[in-house]
This record gives C-alpha cells, structure tokens and sequence, in this order.
C-alpha cells in the first residue's frame, strides 16, 4: 500500500539483519525494558499462521510496525493488534493512523475478522485519541496479567 508521502506497509515474510535491527530500535521505544527479539524469534513467529507482522517503511526504511495476531473460537474470528510503534522521530506524520486503518481493512477483507481488540497504556495519550477517533470503543471489561516469568 503506497501513500502520498511513498510511506507502505508490507507484511514480513523473512528476516534480514535490517529487520532485527530496526525492530529493536522500535520496540524499545515501546517498551523500555522489553528484550529486542533475535532473529530465530522473528523467523519462528513468522512460521505460525496466526501471526501477521507487517512493517510501515518509507523510501526503504523501516519507520513503524504492528502486529495482526488472529484467533478463532465459538463466538467469530477475531483479531488483536499488537506492538503498534512509530519510531519518535517520524512521529506526527499519521503513520499511527495508516497503519490502523490498514490493519483494520486487511483483517476485514483478507482474514475475515469480525472484531478486533486492542490495547493501549492510559499514558500514551495520542495513540488513545487515535484508536477512538478510528472508532475503537473503550470496553467495560478489566483485564489481567499473569506473568510466568
């Protein structure tokens, strides 16, 4: 999917060090103390068919990523997106909002998603006003964590 600004999204079909490497840089920024993920990671989770990495580039370099993770059970398929990061200094540029809208249509049309969920840090404030001006509802639900390491 090209832009005006020559920005696309492309999903990840195969790790190269160009990959490792940026998605370090950008899932960093996301998370602090979170681990960069090694390149026998990324190729493992690319060979599971549940799991859609897709990376946002412009003129060649990697500038954002998002994660389709798709589910079925009883009630539809389902998605969740995941591990949504713009690096900061593209920040301000709608990359945030194209690639929602583009995870929103490809789960949609391609994989047959009736809902989707996903979930923000009340702090990240922008990429809140974002979800719900593209029509994500806040749910009245809580969620838990149970951490196994």
């Amino acid at each position: 999917m090209k832009s005006k600004s020559d920005m696309e999204i492309e999903r990840l079909v195969s790790v190269s060090d160009e990959v490792v490497e940026s998605l370090g840089k950008l899932l960093i920024q996301l998370s602090p103390n979170g681990k960069s993920p090694t390149r026998e990671y990324l190729h493992e989770m690319l060979s599971l068919s549940n799991i859609f990495l897709f990376l946002a580039k412009e003129d060649g370099k990697i500038i954002g990523t998002f994660t389709l993770v798709l589910y079925k059970i009883p009630t539809g398929i389902k998605a969740s997106i995941e591990d949504v990061v713009v690096d900061v200094d593209m920040r301000g540029k709608q990359i945030g909002e194209k690639m929602i809208r583009f995870a929103i249509d490809y789960a949609g049309t391609q994989l047959g998603v009736t809902k989707i969920d996903l979930t923000s840090s009340p702090s990240r404030i922008a990429a809140n006003a974002l979800y719900q001006k593209l029509g994500f509802v806040k749910r009245e639900t809580n969620v838990y964590r149970f951490k196994l390491k």
